[in-house]
């Protein structure tokens, strides 16, 4: 992969999760269990910005680096260009592990946020939320997520101001 575009991949992924908490102070998700969240997820549906522009098949894949930081490896397919991007970065804890509140960095000392917002029990789906109404994801552990997930989520993002409108639906077909 041409270096030029892992590196705009990766800055990207700090714009992904840039900001510590959300504008619109959407509270994260108590009585997180990291291991339980890590594997891969697919990204389902985003608002769509310029660093993720033309990508589909987007994944993100979560695992142990150490007790305190979690190896994030995001991949999506430009299909534009027809060539795969891919960022490695980390992740820690903001604050208690069991918080779904992480500080996410691709780029050496610079952190930016992810913010789990929604999650069911069984980790199979997740809301995700940036620093703005400007940011948002939703997660799962397949292509697809159930409609019930789907209207629950798009309410509860609805609610705090994003503009579910403009939700992109990731299109998962490699």
């Amino acid at each position: 992969m041409n270096k030029k575009y892992m590196t705009l991949f990766g800055f990207f992924c700090v714009l992904f999760f840039s900001g510590c908490a959300t504008a619109n102070k959407a509270e994260v998700i108590d009585n997180f269990n990291a291991t339980k969240y890590l594997g891969k997820w697919y990204e389902v549906a985003r608002l769509d910005f310029r660093f993720e522009r033309n990508l589909n098949n987007t994944t993100a894949e979560y695992s142990l680096l150490d007790q305190n930081r979690i190896r994030v490896v995001n991949k999506g397919f430009n299909y534009t260009t027809n060539e795969w991007k891919e960022a490695i970065g980390k992740a820690k804890f903001k604050g208690a592990d069991t918080k779904g509140e992480l500080l996410v960095s691709f780029f050496g000392p610079f952190y930016g946020a992810y913010n789990i917002i929604a999650l069911d029990d069984e980790y199979q789906y997740a809301l995700i939320a940036g620093k703005s109404t400007k940011y948002l994801w939703i997660l799962s552990r397949t292509k697809e997520i159930p409609d019930h997930i789907k209207t629950e989520y798009l309410i509860k993002a609805q609610a705090l101001g994003y503009d579910v409108q403009k939700l992109i639906w990731v299109e998962h077909t490699k």
